[in-house]
């Protein structure tokens, strides 16, 4: 095998291998150009903290320790804001050598601010998976802005698998923006692509959404349902710049226009960990095709999902606040992401999630 991220029919291989087993039977409609969709299981055990198992733990000898109740999914149950949850997810791994693995929250999940993470038995890492790990998988819930309503089979997280070196260096990034550029413009390349926030729109002065404090639950089975108006509180500006308050929860847009070509994939990431007034959501995956069959190739904005920390800060029109790092594909997917596969995200400007009208 190539080294690279796999790709969907690789991915498929893998299934038929039995590198990856369920206990129910995976779906085709789980298998994304470059990511495999995770279920939730039947069963959510509240926790007094979220936390990492170790070397010497599995997860079920900590959740042993740390359960409070536990909560049936089956008919959809309340996961309750600021609360933890931990659900066995209904795949397993049984990875080959030279192969591992790394999961983040799906695009949807992380604009509802739902917090969401991998874990496996003697994880060190949330998100990430050794090399040849053979066990169950688990994803640790824990609603932020909203509470949710989930119910087993729905797909709340995703991984990909990784054989090899698979991170682009500078110079071979700067390679493929030769022959397929990424970005409009001259891009900023640095440990990866470079991307800044849209707070000068190019009609009208509304430039994201804080989450309101005090909302009702959100049930991630019904899409186009809410009124964002309930949710939601529009930011506008008219001179370029915000101020984000501690603790609120935005969406804004990355001023940039983003393409993945078809031979890559990207992962998205803090672009200086030192800055610690505020948080671009960086757990997010972009498969291969992201943005590139957008209005004739020429990308797609990157939904920012920020949360403010400790003090008030200021952030400005073409700020920079992350990166994309990009990866090389073992093979070019099957389907792309876009017109391929009906993304719900593709040619996007500031959107919310699926679940608001």
């Amino acid at each position: 095998m190539n080294t690279g991220v796999l790709a969907d029919r690789q991915i498929r291989q893998l299934i038929t291998e039995s590198g990856i087993t369920a206990s129910s039977p995976i779906l085709n409609e789980q298998i994304q150009p470059a990511s495999l969709d995770l279920r939730l299981g039947g069963t959510a055990y509240r926790v007094r903290a979220s936390f990492l198992p170790g070397k010497s733990s599995t997860v079920t000898e900590r959740l042993e320790a740390l359960t409070m109740h536990e909560v049936s999914l089956t008919g959809g149950a309340v996961l309750e804001k600021g609360c933890v949850y931990v659900v066995p997810l209904m795949e397993q791994l049984h990875l080959p050598a030279g192969m591992t693995a790394a999961a983040s929250a799906k695009s949807s999940i992380g604009r509802v601010d739902l917090m969401t993470r991998v874990i496996t038995d003697h994880g060190v890492e949330f998100d990430r998976v050794p090399e040849g790990y053979d066990g169950p998988l688990y994803a640790e819930l824990c609603p932020q802005s909203f509470s949710v309503v989930v119910q087993p089979g729905q797909l709340l997280n995703q991984i990909i698998f990784r054989q090899g070196r698979t991170i682009l260096t500078d110079d071979e990034l700067r390679a493929v923006h030769a022959r397929t550029p990424i970005v409009s413009g001259d891009p900023v390349i640095s440990d990866g692509l470079g991307f800044s926030v849209d707070l000068k729109p190019t009609s009208g002065d509304l430039v994201g959404y804080r989450a309101k404090r005090h909302s009702g639950v959100v049930d991630l089975s019904k899409l186009a349902h809410y009124d964002p108006a309930e949710y939601w509180e529009e930011v506008h500006t008219t001179d370029g710049r915000i101020i984000l308050d501690p603790g609120a929860f935005y969406i804004l847009a990355s001023r940039e226009a983003i393409v993945i070509p078809p031979d890559c994939a990207a992962e998205m990431a803090p672009y200086l960990a030192m800055v610690g007034e505020f948080r671009v959501h960086y757990a997010g995956f972009f498969d291969p095709g992201f943005g590139y069959d957008a209005a004739g190739g020429s990308g797609s904005r990157g939904v920012l999902e920020v949360r403010c920390h400790e003090a008030p800060f200021v952030l400005e029109h073409g700020q920079v606040v992350g990166r994309l790092v990009y990866e090389r594909m073992s093979e070019v997917p099957q389907a792309l992401y876009g017109s391929d596969i009906k993304s719900n995200y593709q040619g996007q400007g500031l959107k919310l999630s699926k679940h608001f009208r």
